[in-house]
């Protein structure tokens, strides 16, 4: 089933690169991602509060706090960059030099969180990586 979802996401991925490219033009990338990051925060908190779940926050580990705080973080730097990108360059560039991320995440999961590496999984790593090198160079 986690399939269905990660296929949902990469579909509302290239959404967001599209709509984002369209909202950008004569927009401060940094306002843009501004706005964005409300609308997420509404979208966010409304199905949280709509599905009852507020009630796992008292339940939470400093540790997992500070981890999802490190997580918006990066996010936020993401976005930030991400939006500065696709004011400057085509759509059709940023987005993929963007999906550089499944690559390094690859990388800093076996670094970071000691998971096996397949032989499936790095050549598909490699292959993202001499992609995204085509792409910029």
């Amino acid at each position: 089933m986690w399939w269905i979802y990660a296929l949902l996401s990469a579909f509302f991925a290239s959404l967001t690169a599209i709509f984002a490219k369209i909202g950008v033009t004569n927009v401060n990338s940094d306002l843009a991602t501004a706005i964005r990051t409300v609308v997420i925060l509404i979208v966010a908190w409304g199905i949280a509060i709509a599905r009852g779940e507020l009630k796992g926050i008292a339940e939470l580990s400093k540790h997992s706090v500070l981890f999802l705080i490190l997580s918006g973080l990066a996010t936020g730097l993401s976005w930030i960059f991400y939006y500065k990108a696709l004011q400057l360059g085509k759509v059709s560039q940023v987005a993929p030099v963007d999906k550089l991320s499944v690559a390094l995440t690859i990388i800093l999961s076996v670094i970071i969180l000691k998971e096996t590496l397949s032989l499936k999984a790095a050549i598909g790593a490699l292959m993202i990586i001499c992609g995204t090198l085509v792409l910029i160079f």
